[in-house]
């Protein structure tokens, strides 16, 4: 198993201002922009907003989690501002982060919850319940980690220093209450993960300000989420666990914990961290992903927001977005740590499979949940899941390129668009990519550097491009990936030299199974395990899309098949591709054929339509 590199090993990622993505993930941030971040969120009179004012937070006693809509909405905007030309986004940036600035106490708390019911109060210890949820209910943690998060992004884009003051200013609150003896896990549910989340905005601030007691108060979070026994978090992780028995397994929360260890790992370097950093991504990658890359739960009695237990499969499971933004923010974290390719891989897979799924073309209408096999649902006003798809379609522009510790460039996504990045030998190097993206696997990517200068491009193959050729300037080059995952093409450019990738598309079969063991003993008392129940069920993807039919013969939910007993190209026929992905069709000998098309939009991507990404499979004894 490879390892996490040492953060020395790792990647700048370019600034999103220095990026143009276009194709499918430019549409997507182009909808989300004139969609969601535009008519959620205008003024201060904006229902997310306006639960923050004096008269509302002092009345409010229910203890929910709506507050989190402002800190998410200040980030995503913040990112979509910082890429420019979106002036009446910044107008409204601008006036809602001073307005909630306004409703800041003096003592920094800017929820909206009343006095009692507030972080800072101690409530009286009561049992937990089956979730790891206090008697009391309080969110007001995990909304102000949002905060941070978001005023940190608002100054980054607008560069006022009263926003990076209010983000301090909460956190300085933050350390006081723990220094004066609360224990951070009784402030959320999940034990504690729900409040534990701080670790990541206080990490951030740190790295941001070089502030000790903002580290100091990272490592509190930690240890405190550490000796919470249903949690230890890093014990746990340090000892193999599965990541669905560390506290609840909530996909969302315990993601969101890893992306704060991630930044503290960059602070501090601890091999520990990284460890656990390691052995739980790779967990979460081999046991607790979609085909189509999202966190995935809700099998048997587990909460449809947790992940499934270990090597179990349903189709009918569900996807958070929610926890699809974290695991994308994890990816972004070990992307910089690592400078490998493999977390790229995962970001593309992500963004072009269940993150487009669970967003409507208008850029306004999110899936809380999507399903490999499930009914298309768009969510309500309210839902948290609307919020964090916003946010994670804007963490895309900040992680399609970089540059490498040894100042080579990297293209971490593939897609139409450009890219300026700066080289110490080259100057301003200008990287356009011109492609159809995942719907064709040919890259042209043409280099434009300010001076002629020798340096590395690095390039990924991924994993299902078999057989996949580069050539500059016509001229075929070595496709070998190097230590990191990127293939490094090593020359001297030229204004106007061409690189491009060239990933072969071929439809491809995935199988899995839904197992049932019952466990007993031998005659000597030995355990044995006997399979007594498998489902098996297949599934098809073409280059980084996951493809799905609807419902079939316009009515069924599932359908069992016998594939035929041929290679598959001769019963997979891909068609002609008219603009969005070519359709598939699956010539099966038990019934009439079946057409298949990219998984994110199957169905038009409108509310009630059904997706269907697995086929169940005929007994085969």
């Amino acid at each position: 198993m490879n390892r996490l590199h040492s953060a020395a090993r790792g990647m700048t990622l370019v600034p999103p201002q220095q990026v143009t993505l276009q194709g499918v993930l430019g549409d997507a941030l182009a909808a989300n922009r004139s969609g969601r971040l535009s008519t959620f969120v205008v003024d201060e009179h904006s229902a997310p907003i306006s639960i923050f004012s004096q008269a509302h937070k002092h009345q409010n006693h229910e203890g929910d989690w709506y507050g989190e809509h402002a800190g998410k909405w200040l980030s995503a905007t913040a990112r979509a501002v910082a890429q420019g030309g979106q002036p009446q986004l910044e107008t409204s940036l601008r006036r809602v982060a001073d307005w909630l600035i306004s409703q800041q106490d003096d003592d920094g708390y800017l929820g909206n919850y009343a006095p009692e019911r507030r972080f800072t109060v101690p409530q009286p210890p009561k049992p937990e319940s089956w979730n790891g949820e206090p008697a009391l209910r309080t969110w007001d943690i995990w909304t102000h980690s949002y905060l941070i998060l978001g005023f940190l992004e608002t100054w980054r884009a607008l560069g006022n220093a009263a926003y990076l003051q209010a983000a301090c200013r909460i956190a300085d609150l933050c350390w006081q209450a723990l220094q004066s003896g609360i224990d951070i896990t009784t402030l959320g549910n999940h034990h504690g993960m729900s409040a534990t989340v701080l670790l990541d905005p206080a990490a951030d601030l740190y790295l941001v300000t070089g502030e000790p007691r903002y580290l100091a108060l990272a490592e509190c979070i930690l240890a405190q989420a550490n000796s919470n026994p249903r949690l230890a978090l890093l014990d746990k992780a340090l000892a193999g666990e599965d990541a669905a028995f560390i506290a609840t397994g909530k996909a969302y929360q315990l993601s969101w914990n890893l992306v704060g260890l991630a930044k503290l790992y960059k602070a501090t370097g601890h091999d520990d961290h990284r460890q656990a950093l390691d052995h739980l991504w790779h967990n979460i990658r081999e046991q607790h992903l979609t085909l189509g890359g999202g966190p995935w739960g809700g099998v048997a009695h587990r909460s449809r927001e947790v992940f499934n237990a270990p090597r179990t499969f349903f189709p009918q499971a569900y996807v958070e977005t929610c926890s699809v933004l974290a695991w994308m923010q994890l990816n972004r974290e070990l992307l910089a740590i690592t400078g490998h390719a493999r977390y790229a891989d995962e970001l593309e897979r992500t963004a072009y499979n269940d993150l487009l799924a669970a967003m409507a073309a208008n850029g306004e209408d999110w899936c809380y949940y999507t399903y490999p096999n499930g009914r298309r649902v768009h969510t309500t006003y309210w839902r948290c899941c609307k919020s964090s798809g916003a946010m994670a379609v804007e963490e895309l522009p900040q992680v399609a390129y970089g540059i490498a510790a040894d100042g080579g460039l990297r293209v971490n996504l593939y897609g139409p668009g450009e890219a300026t990045l700066l080289h110490a030998q080259a100057g301003a190097v200008t990287l356009l990519q011109a492609t159809r993206f995942p719907f064709d696997g040919t890259v042209t990517i043409t280099v434009l550097p300010e001076c002629v200068a020798e340096f590395s491009i690095g390039v990924r193959i991924p994993g299902w491009a078999m057989g996949a050729r580069i050539e500059v300037n016509g001229q075929p080059e070595a496709a070998e990936a190097g230590a990191d995952g990127f293939v490094h093409v090593q020359r001297t450019w030229q204004s106007g030299d061409t690189l491009c990738v060239q990933l072969p598309m071929q439809p491809r079969l995935h199988r899995a199974a839904n197992i049932n063991v019952q466990e007993s003993r031998a005659p000597d008392g030995s355990p044995v395990a006997q399979e007594v129940l498998r489902w098996e069920y297949v599934g098809l993807s073409y280059g980084p899309l996951v493809y799905a039919t609807g419902l079939i013969d316009g009515y069924k939910t599932d359908e069992t098949v016998r594939l035929p007993d041929r290679p598959p190209s001769q019963w997979l026929q891909v068609g002609e591709d008219t603009g969005e992905g070519a359709p598939i069709t699956v010539q099966l000998e038990c019934r009439g054929p079946l057409t298949f098309e990219p998984y994110y939009r199957c169905g038009g991507r409108d509310h009630g339509s059904w997706r269907l990404s697995w086929l169940s499979l005929a007994p085969s004894g």
